[in-house]
């Protein structure tokens, strides 16, 4: 028997420490957490490689993905990405 969630539920966050990460690493990690997320999953991305700034963005232009939040935190940069239906 499949469990679904009630409706109105919300998708736990996924978090994605990729702190430490050099391109390409860090987007293709975000691809692939996309991909196998369900629509209106929030992934919470942090990285330290500042092309991330850059290849993120680009990356959620690509896939029609949402970047809720970006921002900074304890050095690394914070993306709040929400997954489209």
């Amino acid at each position: 028997m499949m469990m679904t969630a009630p409706a109105g539920a919300t998708l736990a966050p996924i978090p994605l420490d990729l702190r430490g990460l050099k391109c390409p690493l860090p987007v293709l990690r975000v691809r692939k957490a996309l991909a196998a997320a369900r629509a209106g999953t929030l992934l919470i991305v942090q990285c330290t490689d500042p092309m991330a700034a850059i290849d993120l963005p680009n990356l959620v232009r690509e896939t029609g993905d949402i970047i809720e939040q970006q921002g900074d935190a304890d050095g690394a940069l914070v993306f709040h990405i929400r997954k489209a239906d």
